[in-house]
């Protein structure tokens, strides 16, 4: 069987190790099945989608919205590579499924307008599936409402005409999309569990989502939130295209 392809951008080792390890638990895939490439440590090598059964791409501390100006080099340079591969995976239609990032990633791809304006706080959130998203096979077994695990300073504010809407919440309205047959973003984290978010709390807690003093309030927060079905998604994902 192929293997899928994570394509990861964080920096800092507890966060990124984290990210690939709940891949793997949640996937339910052997490490020989989820080759990682981390994005922001070196030149994307040259990847033969055929070699992948699908992508993942990863969470991140970069923004798409933010103006070019404002980039690091290591973001200018991770998205000019990104983007002639995210060309040939929609042109392929090759299943993709990008966490938070992705949303960002494949947003902005399909000319979706990302911006501040449903930013949401570190936590948990109610989700609640459209009638699509209730179809889609890749959410079977989910249920019409759940709760995920946010945190983010960007998001989609509007959809391209072409994309399906999958998931909303009340304060983020793009929670889950599609776009194609076999592409997918979500903006809630299906990787993530208690522990790997609080883990996450620590790491970022200087990189402006709360303020660093607040960390402990913001964890004690995600302690209280009862998240169990995003992790669905992410072995959906791998049975259908695996």
């Amino acid at each position: 069987m192929r293997p899928f392809l994570l394509l990861a951008s964080r920096a800092d080792d507890p966060a990124a190790d984290g990210e690939y390890a709940a891949m793997l638990r949640y996937g339910g895939l052997a490490p020989e099945r989820l080759h990682r490439v981390r994005m922001e440590a070196g030149p994307l090598p040259r990847i033969d989608l055929d070699r992948y059964a699908g992508v993942l791409v990863g969470g991140s501390p970069f923004n798409s919205a933010d103006p070019p100006e404002s980039k690091s080099e290591v973001q200018q340079r991770v998205e000019a590579e990104l983007a002639p591969l995210l060309d040939e995976i929609v042109a392929r239609d090759h299943p993709f499924l990008g966490a938070c990032y992705g949303v960002g990633t494949l947003g902005a791809h399909q000319g979706a307008v990302i911006d501040g304006t449903y930013a949401e706080e570190i936590g948990s959130v109610e989700i609640t599936l459209t009638d699509a998203g209730a179809a889609d096979p890749v959410l079977a077994g989910v249920p019409r409402t759940f709760e995920a695990f946010v945190g983010h300073r960007e998001a989609c504010r509007t959809l391209p005409a072409h994309a399906v809407l999958l998931a909303s919440s009340a304060t983020c309205p793009v929670q889950m999309f599609r776009v194609r047959e076999h592409l997918y973003a979500t903006q809630f984290h299906p990787e993530l569990d208690v522990e790997g978010i609080v883990t996450r709390i620590e790491v970022y807690r200087h990189a402006g989502y709360f303020p660093p003093e607040d960390a402990h309030r913001v964890e004690e927060r995600v302690r209280r939130g009862a998240v169990t079905h995003p992790p669905t998604i992410l072995r959906n994902f791998v049975r259908l295209f695996g």
